[in-house]
């Protein structure tokens, strides 16, 4: 018997030696990514302290002769080359998106949370609210930026005070467009969360002296918003990746650098495969915070009640 469950205990510990591999792997490899990134952004923002703004953080002939020094990765040098000469792009247009994401998500949760709330537990206003979801969601989100931008020209609008925080004064046309659209979904999100709650608390937290609006404050959202971050963490994932549309109405974020690059070189498939693992590292740092952020503000033992 002893025999028979040894080769499943071996077995065992190769995979947890295996994934405990990978994760050092993925951590390392995000701490590389997101340490070019930072010092990158240093870098420029201090006038070019490191290097000349504008210039790789690593020198392009070093890299080329790095590869051009091992036989099977001689053939790939040029490549590797054109994308270490590419960094400077990435990490601008990066930026912006992270800060269209940052920003968009954060107004999008503040408008969605009092959206989600009258849909559940309002009367006419959970008609106005349903009118709004509906809209936003039911209409192409490329549409609402033309709308904004071409249609209602609203970057001439922009107020003085904000006007010239960004190099282009449309990138405030896509975080109002991004935050109206993404709090439509958002609120969709926390109102199935908010829904998930038993009605019982409510009134039970009547019984105890609470009005309606302190037990939905006290009791019924601080549940929700838990219940609501699986899902609501699709939302982070796809806001990143939909930032790119801003580059349809000239936000200089990362789709539209990298599209201007290749418009130049010809370069599609080497410069977008680039691009698209750049996006992939922000996609899986974001779910990452929010596994971290769940795991932070779950309640111990909610999670398990609610599976069964």
């Amino acid at each position: 018997m002893a025999s028979a469950t040894r080769p499943a205990a071996i077995r065992e510990r190769v995979a947890d030696s295996d994934r405990s591999v990978g994760r050092l792997l993925l951590v390392a490899a995000g701490a590389l990514f997101w340490g070019w990134l930072v010092v990158s952004w240093i870098n420029r923002w201090l006038g070019g302290v490191i290097v000349p703004v504008g210039q790789p953080l690593v020198p392009v002939g070093a890299v080329e002769a790095a590869f051009g020094a091992i036989p099977g990765l001689a053939a790939y040098a040029a490549d590797a080359g054109f994308v270490v000469e590419l960094t400077p792009v990435l990490s601008r247009g990066t930026w912006l998106t992270v800060v269209i994401t940052g920003v968009s998500l954060t107004l999008g949760f503040i408008i969605a949370v009092p959206l989600a709330v009258t849909r559940v537990y309002g009367r006419f206003s959970a008609w106005l609210s349903l009118g709004y979801t509906e809209l936003l969601r039911g209409t192409p989100l490329l549409a609402q930026l033309f709308v904004l931008y071409y249609g209602l020209n609203l970057a001439s609008y922009v107020p003085g005070a904000v006007s010239g925080v960004f190099a282009r004064d449309v990138v405030w046309v896509a975080i109002l467009g991004f935050t109206l659209n993404g709090a439509a979904y958002q609120a969709e999100y926390i109102r199935g969360a908010l829904e998930s709650v038993e009605e019982g608390q409510i009134t039970a937290g009547r019984a105890i002296g609470l009005s309606k609006l302190e037990t939905i404050y006290h009791v019924v959202l601080p549940q929700g918003l838990r219940y609501a971050i699986p899902s609501w963490t699709n939302e982070f994932v796809y806001l990143i990746k939909y930032s790119s549309l801003a580059g349809f109405i000239t936000v200089p974020e990362l789709y539209y650098r990298t599209n201007q690059v290749a418009s130049e070189t010809f370069r599609y498939t080497l410069i977008f495969v680039v691009t698209g693992m750049t996006y992939l590292a922000l996609v899986l740092t974001a779910s990452k915070l929010m596994e971290r952020v769940e795991d932070r503000v779950s309640i111990p033992g909610l999670g398990a009640e609610r599976e069964e």
